[in-house]
């Protein structure tokens, strides 16, 4: 793997907002969208919130520049965003499928008149505006929203691109993995964790030797729900590795969790769209931001305080079990898939 230069992890962007869901629901998203005065670009790994489409498509009838680009397929091959593409593309919106360079575009990005940028970890459709634990961030940060917007051109374009490394901002299939271990290996306190799938053994590895050396490490994961087959051995066995080394692992009780948050020494956080999952790093697109905005961050610390007040200990079965294990906290999703 070629040399990646980091991005310091000090003087981080704090022009910041947090978007908790469901808690904010989809009127906060609307709200940038109808805001926009000169162009709207969107990249999504789904659409099809109903109201979200009404929004670009009147945009587009205002003289806005819209220009939206949708995953075409799942990696297990369901096609979810045929409906939307058609209705918006008969709606006279520039519309394309992802960079055929990636296998799956798992990016949920929103950036308004190149001046103002949402990352997201969740997805445009109605279910993750209403019953899963998932955050965004509203960003106010010149230097990162010009990046976002080069991220988009340059998928629009099917080009290269290579990220300034100067702003933290983590791209997959780039920078994500060592910018999110350099991340980890910052902590001094405390970590909180709220990822649902752990299948990379870097970042395993950084969370046990944070925890060696004397870092409390909270854990928050979703159990079985989305998990698939393929990933279900490595999940479950890492998280039984880090109960071993004192990692204090608890499920999400309260909504399904899709959030992909890591919170370090109540100062600084990463939200973004990659689980911890070797796909996430080397094959997909994913975007995701390291920051240190006060407010943002103690919002996102008190979503995870209730969180975890709400939940409970979790022992994660043998992986070797876990084809037969169930889970009836929620019903089972077979759209809810972590990819």
């Amino acid at each position: 793997m070629p040399h990646i230069e980091m991005p310091p992890l000090t003087g981080l962007p704090e022009n910041v907002r947090v978007l908790v869901q469901p808690d904010d629901g989809v009127e906060p998203v609307l709200q940038l969208i109808g805001s926009a005065e000169h162009s709207v670009f969107v990249k999504q790994f789904t659409l099809s919130h109903p109201a979200i489409l009404d929004a670009l498509i009147n945009q587009h009838a205002a003289g806005r520049q819209v220009r939206v680009m949708l995953n075409p397929a799942r990696s297990s091959g369901d096609r979810a965003n045929d409906a939307s593409f058609a209705r918006l593309q008969a709606g006279g919106i520039e519309i394309a499928w992802t960079n055929p360079a990636f296998a799956v575009t798992h990016e949920k990005s929103l950036v308004i008149d190149e001046r103002i940028a949402l990352i997201a970890t969740f997805n445009f459709t109605e279910k993750y505006f209403t019953q899963t634990r998932d955050y965004g961030l509203v960003i106010d940060h010149p230097q990162a929203v010009a990046q976002i917007s080069a991220g988009f051109a340059t998928d629009w374009d099917r080009k290269d691109f290579h990220p300034d490394p100067a702003i933290p901002l983590l791209w997959s299939n780039h920078n994500s993995r060592p910018i999110m271990s350099r991340f980890i290996d910052s902590a001094q306190e405390r970590i909180a964790i709220q990822h649902p799938k752990f299948v990379d053994a870097t970042i395993l590895d950084r969370l046990i030797k944070a925890r060696v050396r004397g870092v409390e490490v909270r854990l928050l994961c979703g159990g079985k729900h989305g998990i698939s087959a393929w990933d279900i051995l490595d999940t479950f066995s890492s998280l039984s590795i880090l109960q071993k080394f004192g990692v204090s692992v608890r499920k999400q009780r309260n909504l399904r969790l899709h959030a992909k948050l890591i919170v370090i020494d109540r100062a600084r956080a990463l939200v973004g769209s990659m689980n911890i999952d070797r796909s996430a790093f080397d094959l997909r697109r994913e975007l995701g931001l390291v920051f240190s905005a006060p407010e943002a961050i103690e919002r996102l610390r008190a979503v995870f305080r209730a969180d975890w007040d709400g939940s409970h200990h979790y022992d994660p079965p043998d992986p070797l079990e876990a084809f037969d294990h169930e889970e009836n906290d929620f019903p089972h999703d077979p759209e809810f898939q972590h990819e």
